[in-house]
């Protein structure tokens, strides 16, 4: 019986010490109060941010061990545009593909034991959104979104790691 407490131990220290060599991403929302455009009502908005900073989350995990990823949201304009509905307290997000691509403003830094690899702050937008494949489900409410973050990661972040 010892031994197999012991061996649990063992497995959940060594989990724990490759846990903390791996990447990770640190996301804050500077004044989402003043960003363009997330729904009205605040769970809906509380929603999106988390979607966000989990998408983020999984975007670092493609990062090298011990590379965290830093990002201050500055601003989202989600597709589309919202419109109220008259049956009840509800809206409905329109996408018609004109001027109401998605935008992310967003600060970024990469850094590996404290010191900063690189940094900047990125206009992204996806002007384009409805006329590309997307691998993200049509359920997805953030689906255009993601692609645009996929795509900056993919150019901008990535490629600092060839290999």
């Amino acid at each position: 019986m010892n031994s197999a407490i012991r061996s649990m131990a063992l497995a959940w220290l060594a989990l724990a010490s490759a846990g903390s060599a791996m990447a990770s991403a640190t996301v804050t929302f500077s004044h989402p109060e003043q960003y363009a455009d997330l729904p009205w009502s605040s769970s809906d908005r509380e929603q999106v941010l988390k979607d966000l900073g989990q998408h983020f989350d999984k975007l670092a995990a493609k990062l090298p061990a011990g590379v965290d990823l830093k990002v201050e949201v500055l601003d989202v304009d989600l597709a589309g545009r919202i419109y109220p509905t008259f049956r009840g307290p509800s809206e409905i997000r329109v996408l018609r593909g004109g001027a109401d691509w998605p935008q992310i403003r967003l600060r970024y830094s990469l850094e590996q034991g404290g010191k900063v690899l690189s940094s900047g702050e990125e206009r992204l937008s996806n002007m384009m959104y409805l006329d590309r494949m997307n691998r993200y489900v049509g359920g997805d409410t953030l689906r255009y979104e993601k692609q645009m973050l996929d795509d900056w990661f993919k150019e901008k972040i990535l490629k600092q790691f060839p290999g």
